[in-house]
């Protein structure tokens, strides 16, 4: 019986992707898709996530890029343009839960730079009893000492635990370790799931 949920943000309670910022700078799609693929690249602002501070990763890039630092530095400068809203859906089925009396947690890959500001502009991250933040602590998921760390600290049950992510290897990282999962694509099949675990009504 699932009595706990752990929920990711980022792609599930939040809508955070850097092209809502490099739209804004970039005139041509395909330009803006290079630069994020080849300068700006998910593994570079993995480091962030991991602990690295931006103003070094930020650094590293100018020096290889240099005819593109003003770009570069908006990601910096400019990060709060990423991050467009709430994704309403899921916030309901989170505002349902707590309303249930769910003990609800994060686990989230984020910088512990920014982490701050969307704590500051979204008030349902502070329905959370605990929030594990990856650049808190030096490991990202799919790190299986994240996991572990979180059941550890909020002292979870993983088999009576479900984890909500919409990455493929976090899921199963998670799953491994005995954790209940639900791999997220949209939020109505999030109440769905949550539905069949009872959680919430059909």
């Amino acid at each position: 019986m699932i009595t706990t949920i752990i929920f990711d943000l980022g792609a599930v309670l939040i809508d955070w992707n850097p092209r809502h910022l490099y739209r804004k700078i970039f005139a041509d799609e395909a330009a803006m898709e290079h630069f994020l693929a080849a300068v700006c690249t998910q593994e570079w602002n993995e480091e962030q996530d991991r602990g690295r501070p931006f103003a070094e990763g930020v650094r590293l890039l100018c020096q290889a890029h240099p005819h593109l630092a003003d770009a570069i530095r908006a990601y910096d400068s400019r990060w709060d343009e990423m991050v467009k809203g709430g994704i309403a859906e899921s916030v309901l089925c989170l505002e349902e839960l707590r309303s249930r009396q769910v003990p609800l947690f994060a686990l989230s890959n984020w910088s512990a730079e920014k982490f701050p500001l969307a704590a500051a502009r979204f008030a349902f991250l502070g329905w959370f009893e605990g929030v594990l933040v990856s650049g808190e602590v030096g490991f990202k998921k799919p790190d299986p000492r994240f996991f572990r760390l979180a059941a550890e600290r909020f002292r979870l049950d993983p088999a009576a635990t479900l984890f909500i992510d919409d990455v493929a290897a976090n899921v199963e990282a998670a799953a491994a370790l005995g954790f209940r999962v639900h791999r997220f694509t949209d939020a109505a099949a999030l109440r769905r799931a949550l539905a069949g675990c009872g959680l919430l009504p059909e």
